[in-house]
């Protein structure tokens, strides 16, 4: 059989488009949460992009585009692994401007993102060749659950419901992306959550949450132990969730649980352990994190 190239015509025209698997809340490949970032993603179609998201299968994939609102660098577009647009600036943001400042499309000190209808900073800092990203998300919008914590536990396990921590009713919390956080009594409870998915998307849609935080408070010198569930959009679970994080950490701050930094754990029940910075300010949180590069390439479309 004759080789076919990608682009040579002979299956039509293609267009090639560079990626990167960005591990991101790392220091080396392999840990972390992956994200695919995809640049030079101007001609892309919405369906082209969720579609690619699909074919990647991580959790969120990042298309770099031009801008389309003044004072902005870069415009960000990123859709997770069932095809749906999500927003907020998560380490689907933190990622992709890694990326970008590796190869030389932005630089310190920092830049501005578009992002699911917002322009927001982004914070750059390279020391000995370090890059480390932070985002401002803007205020957390926190609000008391409209559901209560044992629905939320009786949906986060098939059998006995986890044991809560009374001191902390569930909220939703939203820097973008409204999710419900629950806290558990102890990091056992937290390494206990297996939700079936309809069940828990169910209990979502009553909080009109996204997806569900986990969390409890540390034993190890982290702030809080944390997993991340999200059936509404096909993620069974995230080892590493920016969105989610800022909020709690603002959460935890009102209720003299955090300082104005916090650090969480999460991804360590999947094998890729993730530590996640937020600053508290009176302006909104703040969310920081190093990566590792994992891979590169081509797509022909």
């Amino acid at each position: 059989m004759d080789s076919v190239r990608p682009g040579d015509g002979k299956r039509g025209s293609r267009t090639t488009h560079r990626y990167a698997v960005v591990d991101v809340f790392a220091d080396r490949p392999l840990t972390g949460n992956p994200l695919a970032v995809v640049t030079d993603a101007d001609d892309l179609t919405d369906e082209q992009m969720a579609a690619v998201a699909v074919e990647f299968n991580l959790s969120e994939t990042t298309f770099v585009r031009r801008p389309t609102r003044p004072g902005a660098d870069h415009a960000l577009r990123c859709f997770t692994a069932g095809g749906e647009e999500v927003g907020g600036a998560g380490h689907n943001a933190l990622g992709a401007w890694w990326w970008l400042v590796t190869v030389g499309a932005a630089r310190s000190p920092g830049a501005v993102q578009e992002l699911g209808g917002q322009t927001l900073p982004v914070h750059v800092d390279v020391t000995d060749d370090v890059i480390t990203i932070g985002l401002d998300q803007g205020p957390a919008e926190l609000a008391e659950s409209p559901v209560t914590g044992q629905e939320v536990a009786e949906a986060l396990t098939g059998g006995d419901p986890l044991r809560l921590d009374p001191a902390l009713p569930p909220v939703t919390g939203s820097v973008g992306s409204t999710h419900l956080l629950v806290a558990l009594a102890s990091p056992r409870d937290v390494d206990a959550a297996d939700p079936y998915g309809p069940t828990l998307a169910r209990v979502l849609a009553a909080a009109g949450a996204e997806g569900c935080y986990v969390y409890s408070r540390a034993d190890d010198g982290h702030d809080a132990y944390c997993r991340f569930f999200n059936p509404t959009v096909g993620i069974a679970e995230d080892p590493a969730t920016g969105t989610a994080a800022g909020p709690l950490a603002a959460h935890l701050h009102r209720h003299g649980l955090a300082g104005d930094r916090a650090r969480f754990l999460q991804g360590r029940a999947m094998g890729r352990p993730s530590v996640l910075t937020i600053d508290v300010t009176p302006a909104g949180t703040r969310l920081t994190g190093r990566c590792a590069l994992a891979a590169t390439g081509e797509l022909y479309l």
